[in-house]
């Protein structure tokens, strides 16, 4: 076990999906302050789906990024303001203007089994000299031995370290131990874990991560995230803390930021409820859940049928558009 562990916070990025990306200025500014003044290391902001993901496809920006990286830049004195971008999502172009406006961290995002497609990605970056991380979601979709060829990728293009997503929330202690485990015995660079909390197990899956040898664990402030939300950045720092682990986090500082600038903002308290909980369960990408539950709205169904059967066909992150056309097959079928 690493005995400095480095935090990264999404509250702004992930949790932007529980906020129906409707963060603001103000928000986003009395956030990120708090954030920095609690030595979090990396603060990620950008829309939910990444640079650029403000679309129809995936649900439009109150205010544009670009403003809110400005934004939180302009009062960040220690740590890394970071980014995500999807490939097919933002572009090269998108990052060169993050980068402009002040992110000097950006984690290139794409599905388990496609890192080649982040490689271009990845080289702007470095070229920019930006510190630069490869992360892989939905990483219940593949055995350990699938996903450590594809963290080779990334570790062979240059990145500063691998990051491993449970985008779905559906991986076991044991099986995140299992895919971290073998990354930090056969790669080079560090290795990092996002979890969601959709069987109730980010907390115990961070561990699980930390105990693997990871370096870098992510959290959201109350747990601000898609589904039932991400690890809870305060449990995370007392729990490691517990464990006798270097942060270098305020944890007075966390607490007081999650009470004061995000939880007063928050649309709903991060529940497991029964569409969350069908999310883990079925293995489906957490950020499918508003999507499911407005087809559900429109015909009639009920959410968790949507999500087994997005399940049932493996779908993932980027194919938010047919969440529609499932429902409507599900209710036709009802139907007939």
């Amino acid at each position: 076990m690493k005995d400095r562990i480095r935090i990264v916070d999404t509250t702004m990025r992930d949790g932007s999906h529980a906020m129906s990306h409707s963060f603001t200025r103000e928000q986003v500014r009395k956030i990120a302050a708090g954030l920095d003044e609690a030595g979090v290391d990396i603060i990620e902001i950008s829309h939910g789906d990444g640079l650029a993901g403000s679309s129809i496809n995936y649900g439009f920006s109150g205010t544009e990024e670009m403003e809110l990286i400005e934004e939180a830049a302009s009062v960040i004195e220690h740590a890394r303001l970071g980014a995500l971008l999807l490939p097919g999502i933002g572009t090269i172009a998108d990052l060169k203007e993050a980068h402009r406006r002040g992110v000097r961290a950006v984690r290139i995002a794409t599905h388990v089994t496609e890192a080649d497609v982040s490689l271009q990605h990845i080289k702007a970056a470095k070229d920019m000299g930006m510190f630069t991380a490869g992360f892989l979601m939905m990483v219940h979709m593949a055995e350990p031995k699938q996903i450590l060829e594809q963290a080779k990728l990334f570790e062979d293009a240059g990145v500063d370290y691998v990051n491993l997503a449970d985008s779905a929330g559906h991986l076991l202690p044991e099986e995140v131990r299992a895919r971290v485990g073998l990354l930090t015995e056969k790669l080079s660079v560090p290795v990092g874990f996002h979890a969601h909390n959709n069987l109730g197990l980010a907390a115990a899956n961070s561990l699980a991560a930390v105990e693997a040898g990871a370096s870098y664990i992510d959290g959201t402030c109350r747990g601000l995230g898609a589904g039932a939300g991400n690890c809870q950045i305060e449990v995370l720092a007392a729990l490691l803390e517990r464990k006798g682990c270097q942060t270098g986090i305020n944890l007075d500082k966390l607490l007081q930021t999650a009470e004061e600038a995000v939880e007063p903002i928050m649309l709903r308290p991060q529940t497991i409820d029964t569409d969350s909980l069908m999310l883990g369960y079925s293995g489906v990408y957490s950020s499918f859940l508003l999507h499911a539950r407005r087809g559900a709205e429109r015909f009639g169904l009920r959410t968790g049928d949507i999500l087994k059967e997005l399940g049932r066909r493996g779908m993932v992150g980027g194919q938010e558009d047919m969440i529609l056309d499932v429902a409507y097959q599900l209710s036709s079928s009802l139907k007939s």
